[in-house]
């Protein structure tokens, strides 16, 4: 009976050994040595106003620990801008006509930035899929009107050469963003722009294992990131929820559950680049 025992003891202690080299050889897929951990980016940062700018409903999923935080740990207003109603998205699941998805997508917008506490949400009517094709100078124009009534100190966007996820329209929007604070730093204007503009960055060795070309593409062409901070992993799953026609998304791209994916990337990544030193315009 005692060696039976000790048999399960050493059978036990080996499976935990193996499932926690397993975790951390996963966590290892979602680190960025050169991120250094902060509690909130924003905080850091010392900004006290803040506004995203998007292309379609669901990507604040990439940042909301970072607005989450700005909201209730530094008191920050927070504001979003999403460019489209992510009508030509695919449903996955199916959760309404094909017909009404950008109706969908926008409620479903609106409902997950509520739930991050953001102060306001303006969502466009642009072609999704077709900002490349969209006016850049009126694009420039409604993201500098949104930035002067904001006036935020801080704009969270896309790095206009990989747009996080490769597409066409995160990186229209990242371009816009730029060309809208640098018109706002030649401007007279008592608002010259924010402080601070912080790109959301993927995670560089999850996407070459698991995002195919594109992801390749991602990690060729976007920094490396200097901050990472909590993914408030607990907002990530209510956000996938609000987002339900969305909500397979993520593991349809990783090839992992939702579950398993956040147990393991558990961080938020961001290049920060500072416009008082590194003006735009």
């Amino acid at each position: 009976m005692r060696k039976r025992t000790v048999a399960l003891i050493v059978i036990a202690a080996v499976l935990v050994t193996l499932v926690g080299g397993l975790y951390w050889a996963g966590r290892s897929l979602f680190h960025e040595p050169t991120a250094r951990g902060v509690d909130s980016v924003i905080g850091e940062l010392g900004g006290t106003r803040v506004l995203g700018v998007f292309a379609h409903p669901d990507d604040e999923q990439t940042v909301n620990g970072l607005f989450w935080r700005a909201k209730q740990r530094d008191g920050a207003y927070t504001a979003m801008i999403t460019a489209t109603r992510g009508e030509a998205g695919e449903q996955s699941p199916p959760v309404g006509r094909q017909s009404d998805l950008g109706d969908i997508r926008k409620a479903e917008a609106l409902k997950n930035s509520w739930n991050l506490g953001v102060d306001r949400h303006v969502v466009w009517d642009y072609p999704d899929g077709g900002l490349p094709e969209v006016d850049e100078d009126e694009l420039v124009e409604r993201v500098v009107a949104e930035l002067r009534r904001v006036k935020p100190d801080v704009v969270v966007a896309f790095w206009p050469e990989s747009g996080a996820t490769g597409h066409k329209d995160h990186m229209r929007m990242g371009e816009v963003a730029e060309r809208a604070i640098a018109e706002l730093e030649a401007s007279d204007g008592d608002y010259r722009g924010p402080d601070h503009l912080v790109y959301t960055i993927s995670p560089t060795t999850a996407l070459s294992i698991f995002g195919g070309e594109t992801g390749k593409f991602v990690v060729a062409n976007q920094p490396h990131p200097e901050y990472a901070m909590s993914a408030e992993v607990g907002k990530k799953h209510e956000g996938w929820t609000i987002h339900a026609s969305q909500a397979n998304f993520l593991q349809e791209s990783y090839l992992l559950p939702n579950w398993l994916i956040y147990l393991l990337w558990d961080q938020e990544f961001t290049h920060v680049r500072d416009l008082r030193a590194e003006p735009l315009g």
